[in-house]
């Protein structure tokens, strides 16, 4: 998050547009464009560049990662008890009194985070926590991703939103998107860092706006919700997870159009239609998308990138920026998510709360004519633990229309605990838990029927 901006002269029109502020805009912008939306083919995958240098520091961390993690969520309850009892100067105000000096909920969270990890990593406690597909899925698998993935996009995310590439493409889309999506069109940016990278990417740049008052309360809840759609990268495992993965372009196809048709439904109806439109209150609206020059759309865009452009911060306040935006993530964010990704993932493997839940959906799924209904019911709704839970349960049916139906399913779901569910809490967007589920289970009326007619109609 940004946490200070540098003032500057803003020019009136493209004609006194200063050529040092259209390098500044155009650089950098350039520069977080290949790093976040640009795909790459590397090998049978594609990726972008962050997650190429993500995997490279995966690859050279290699099996210290879950060791950093439970060093970093340790230091994490040191730092925030600390804070708490000892009341220091540093986290009186400002950033850290933000990160660190939270209300016991939060407090409690970070310790159960660091119980879970230490638990897993030492294997000692309930085998319920310490299992490879709980504790394990969480510190094993999840925990090495999220933190070099973090680590990059903490550091590398100012090139996207700090030097007028959201103003101009804002600029750009806004009609569609507002007639759309009733939004503006720099979500436009946060959609395509979501497909092309990373859901998580998504968020964290929908956080950020949030707070730099680019987008107000029911904006931002609308946006990640709605929009942080899982990447290219991690559809591919997931149909090849399934054995569907001949069937991909169908996939993602599918994935789009469903999960285009539940943004524009969902973004109007209860309770994101009912979210307050205010703004970050320490800082307002600082979104202006009112037209006064009179020149084209795309010169209008210029201008405005380029006077973001002008008034981004120098190299010492990006530093500042992307060390806070680490340790924001680190100790605050990785705490969250190993807690309550655990927790869920308990609920999905220990209990039967899950396919209890599911009963509903058995002749539901028989009215959608989906083979193996029964078998199918419980992967319907354990994505809102983890996005991944689904596809390890379909493989266990041997109808490929079925596998296909919930594969696709998972991907528009969207809202899944584990990963975006704890990062949205642990956000200032104003969205609560039930709020979450809700628009969970929203998606999934309004995704799987028409998954399955597509399914039926054109692919099977």
């Amino acid at each position: 998050m940004s946490y200070s901006q540098v003032k500057s002269e803003e020019p009136t029109s493209p004609a006194e547009i200063p050529r040092a502020h259209l390098l500044k805009f155009l650089i950098p912008s350039l520069i977080g464009v290949l790093l976040f939306l640009v795909p790459f083919q590397v090998g049978d995958s594609i990726n972008i560049g962050m997650g190429l240098m993500a995997d490279g520091l995966q690859t050279l961390l290699g099996a210290a990662l879950p060791a950093i993690a439970v060093v970093i969520l340790c230091l994490s309850v040191v730092v925030t008890l600390y804070a708490k009892l000892a009341k220091p100067d540093w986290a009186k105000n400002g950033p850290f009194h933000d990160m660190f000096d939270v209300s016991a909920i939060w407090v409690v969270m970070r310790i159960l985070g660091a119980i879970f990890v230490l638990m897993t990593f030492f294997q000692f406690g309930p085998e319920f926590v310490t299992a490879s597909f709980t504790g394990g899925v969480m510190l094993n698998d999840l925990a090495p991703v999220l933190l070099t993935f973090f680590f990059f996009a903490a550091i590398l995310l100012p090139f996207l939103v700090e030097f007028g590439f959201m103003e101009f493409i804002g600029t750009m889309v806004r009609k569609p998107f507002r007639v759309i999506f009733n939004l503006p069109g720099r979500s436009a940016i946060d959609a395509t860092a979501s497909w092309m990278g990373s859901g998580t990417v998504g968020v964290l740049i929908t956080a950020q706006q949030y707070e730099q008052g680019y987008y107000n309360g029911r904006e931002a809840s609308v946006i990640a919700t709605n929009f942080s759609v899982a990447s290219i990268a991690f559809s591919l495992l997931v149909t090849n997870f399934v054995d569907i993965n001949h069937l991909f372009v169908q996939f993602y196809f599918t994935v789009v159009v469903s999960g285009l048709i539940a943004a524009v439904i969902v973004s109007r109806i209860p309770p994101l239609s009912r979210k307050s439109d205010d703004y970050y209150e320490p800082v307002g609206c600082q979104l202006s998308e009112e037209r006064t020059e009179k020149v084209g759309l795309f010169r209008y865009s210029l201008l405005q990138a380029t006077r973001r452009a002008g008034s981004a911060p120098g190299p010492r306040e990006l530093g500042r920026i992307a060390l806070l935006n680490v340790i924001d993530i680190f100790l605050t964010l990785l705490p969250l998510v190993f807690a309550i990704g655990t927790v869920a993932l308990i609920l999905a493997e220990f209990t039967p709360l899950f396919t209890w839940l599911s009963y509903p959906m058995v002749p539901v799924l028989e009215l959608l004519r989906i083979p193996e209904a029964q078998a199918a019911a419980p992967a319907t709704l354990v994505g809102f633990a983890d996005m991944f839970l689904p596809a390890v349960l379909a493989t266990n049916i041997e109808s490929e229309l079925t596998r296909f139906v919930i594969a696709c399913l998972s991907m528009t779901q969207l809202v899944y605990m584990s990963e975006i569910g704890a990062l949205l809490l642990k956000s200032k967007i104003p969205i609560k838990f039930w709020e979450l589920a809700v628009v969970f289970l929203l998606r999934t009326a309004i995704t799987l029927p028409i998954i399955a007619f597509m399914a039926h109609t054109f692919f099977f």
